[in-house]
């Protein structure tokens, strides 16, 4: 989809108390951000932050952590968060700089709607590839836990493969998810667009032991 320019999206980036404009500066020390020692989970190209967001407020006692690259999205995204929502915020960047930001204290990270990048030459553009699940080995706390939802097949195919070459145990798979049977489903916008043409949601859950 187009990407809408927010004429006043540097005010609003400048302003919000939830972008976090040093991330850098708190690898390792995010609990000291949040003030507490609750589980963090990330989602990687969040969007305009409907998923982040109602799970920021669904789950108190867990803190979320949002990451975009581009600034009207985010901007978009800022906009949308209530007041007082300590448990939330956002980052600006590129995913290939994420080992930069975290270190050995996520608990789960969210890959919605990603990219596909479908040609061939761009396979290690998709953020489940073995390029991307290496930079991710470190980011993780315990047990590493990747979330997917997406609208393409090809890439969840693909998706299934290179998680599973990587060590990966496929615990859940859902080639329709909203009529798995699901309950409390929090949808992105994407999502929500999608699923109103009748368009099947794919959704994984893999997980790699400490061990491995």
């Amino acid at each position: 989809m187009r990407l809408r320019n927010v004429k006043n999206k540097d005010e609003i980036m400048k302003s919000s108390p939830y972008l976090i404009l040093n991330p850098k500066d708190y690898k390792g020390k995010w609990h000291e951000y949040f003030k507490n020692d609750h589980p963090i989970y990330i989602e990687v190209g969040m969007g305009k932050g409907d998923f982040i967001i109602e799970n920021a407020i669904r789950y108190p006692d867990i803190n979320f952590i949002g990451i975009e690259k581009f600034d009207s999205v985010i901007a978009r995204a800022l906009q949308k968060i209530p007041d007082s929502l300590p448990n939330l915020c956002m980052i600006r960047m590129d995913a290939i700089e994420i080992e930069e930001v975290f270190d050995h204290e996520i608990e789960t990270l969210y890959l919605n709607f990603s990219d596909p990048w479908p040609k061939k030459r761009h396979t290690n553009r998709r953020l489940t590839s073995s390029v991307f699940l290496k930079r991710y080995d470190n980011l993780f706390k315990n047990d590493k836990v990747i979330i997917q939802k997406t609208d393409n097949q090809q890439l969840f195919e693909f998706s299934l493969v290179s998680l599973s070459e990587y060590g990966y145990t496929l615990q859940y798979v859902s080639l329709d998810y909203h009529h798995s049977g699901s309950e409390d489903i929090i949808m992105t916008e994407y999502e929500r667009k999608f699923s109103e043409k009748g368009i099947s949601i794919y959704r994984l859950v893999a997980v790699k032991k400490m061990s491995n």
